[in-house]
């Protein structure tokens, strides 16, 4: 499927952003406008873009290409009409689109679960409006709709129970009734509005050939984020509206459900130093790498016996183990080869706990090393445990699926509670019982969630004989 995406507004409300380029291309941590939408399209399976573009148009060109720097391909479309209006852009690219197409704003900021949704929806309509139900705001769009059909649209209308968003799935349909909104294409003769891309929409509904969906349907909880988060879209008009829209990102950028330490203190130190990382060309998995080769500095430190100066970097791991996925998520950075992180981060965790065995080791006992034995038992048993009631229950992970588990997540940071147990360790001048202690917390980690595991699966195995019998 391919996406149209209309970039031919100036943004004359910016002034200065806008004096020498093109709305599309303001940006937004690290990313213009225009990028954002093209890859959080791209995350929803659409890589064939067509761009209408006026106003500064040959700096959009230059900036994209052909789209092969962001994976995609791109078509442009030079408008032939003076500041122009969206419906004459649509119509503009009638020649490329011969089969249902996505219809994007170059300047809306966007949630990438409506893309997916929306792509999904199988009707016979000619547009498909992806409407929210939030309360109009001056300059919004608003829709009056029954029973999932648009009745009327626009501005100005009386009556209105939703707005829209400028995100719509669209056949070739929508050409003839933008067509017939301005008079068989005398778009210079118009009144002032009759050109816009909701005069085809209005045609469209006259002949109940459009219809909504409701974004505000969409199930708000991110299994991978631990939390929920409202489907969001921003139409970006206004200085204003690129500062909510900034703290919007970052705050979605953050998990939810962490330990106390990740909550409070990772976490504005993580956002400070994301959202200024975002602005350079820094990527996230060069902070992965970095972050490793600190954390392995401070496995030679704990070898070495230096404890205070390896437990301060282990906090500093802390700090930027967090920064590589937030980094991520902001500039719409994931990679395959990102999924790797846990991994790496599960080996160079378990490294700091039998360095400091090694060396705890040469003062007391090499049965010393048996701790961080069964710390790296356990903990891999609560992470398979993990894993298998994944498979089984996909809407939340376990670590969040109730409130029990929800609650000893606070305390269950795992890494981030390990390290403060060493750091404690290390001040009192006791760091074989921060090692003791961590074994006794893993052990912990591994009995509840083993427990708790087993109850969800035993509860889950008794409802699906429950509904077989039903059946019968």
């Amino acid at each position: 499927m391919k996406a149209l995406i209309i970039a031919a507004g100036k943004g004359s409300r910016f002034r200065v952003l806008t004096r020498d380029e093109p709305k599309s291309l303001v940006r937004v941590l690290g990313l213009s406008l225009i990028e954002r939408v093209i890859l959080t399209a791209k995350e929803s399976g659409i890589d064939e873009f067509v761009v209408v573009v006026d106003y500064r148009g040959e700096k959009i060109r230059r900036k994209l290409g052909d789209g092969g720097k962001l994976g995609v391909k791109i078509t442009y479309i030079q408008s032939k009409i003076r500041e122009t209006t969206n419906g004459i852009s649509v119509l503009e690219a009638e020649e490329l689109l011969t089969g249902k197409f996505i219809l994007l704003m170059a300047d809306h900021i966007l949630d990438g679960r409506i893309l997916k949704k929306l792509i999904g929806c199988d009707t016979g309509s000619c547009v498909i409006l992806a409407v929210d139900r939030r309360k109009a705001s001056p300059g919004d769009t608003k829709v009056l709709e029954k029973r999932g059909k648009i009745v009327d649209i626009g501005k100005d209308i009386e009556e209105g129970n939703c707005i829209d968003t400028g995100i719509s799935l669209c056949s070739p349909r929508i050409f003839s009734y933008i067509r017939e909104s301005v008079r068989d294409g005398k778009w210079t003769r118009m009144k002032k509005g009759k050109t816009e891309l909701e005069g085809g929409i209005k045609e469209a509904a006259l002949r109940s050939d459009a219809e909504i969906f409701d974004i505000t349907q969409i199930d708000s909880y991110v299994p991978g984020m631990r939390k929920d988060i409202k489907p969001f879209w921003i139409d970006i008009d206004t200085r204003q509206d690129l500062v909510k829209a900034k703290r919007l990102l970052i705050e979605n950028a953050c998990k939810g459900r962490n330990d106390l330490l990740a909550t409070y203190v990772n976490k504005p130190i993580e956002n400070f130093i994301a959202t200024r990382l975002a602005n350079t060309r820094i990527t996230p998995n060069q902070v992965t790498l970095l972050t490793n080769v600190i954390a392995y500095i401070a496995t030679f430190f704990f070898l070495e016996g230096s404890l205070l100066l390896a437990s301060l970097l282990t906090f500093i791991v802390s700090f930027m183990d967090g920064v590589d996925g937030k980094l991520s998520r902001i500039k719409l950075a994931s990679s395959n080869i990102g999924r790797m992180e846990h991994a790496f981060d599960f080996l160079f965790e378990h490294s700091w706990y039998i360095a400091l065995a090694i060396y705890l080791s040469k003062l007391f006992s090499p049965s010393v090393i048996l701790l961080p034995t069964f710390v790296v038992l356990f903990d891999s048993f609560s992470s398979h445990c993990g894993r298998v009631f994944g498979k089984a229950i996909k809407d939340r992970p376990l670590a969040d699926y109730g409130r029990i588990e929800q609650l000893f997540r606070k305390f269950d940071g795992r890494k981030n509670s390990y390290i403060v147990f060493i750091l404690v360790g290390v001040l009192l001048n006791r760091p074989f019982w921060s090692l003791a202690a961590i074994a006794v917390f893993s052990c912990i980690s591994a009995v509840f969630y083993c427990s708790r595991t087993m109850k969800h699966m035993y509860l889950l195995d008794i409802k699906k004989r429950s509904k077989g019998y039903t059946k019968c």
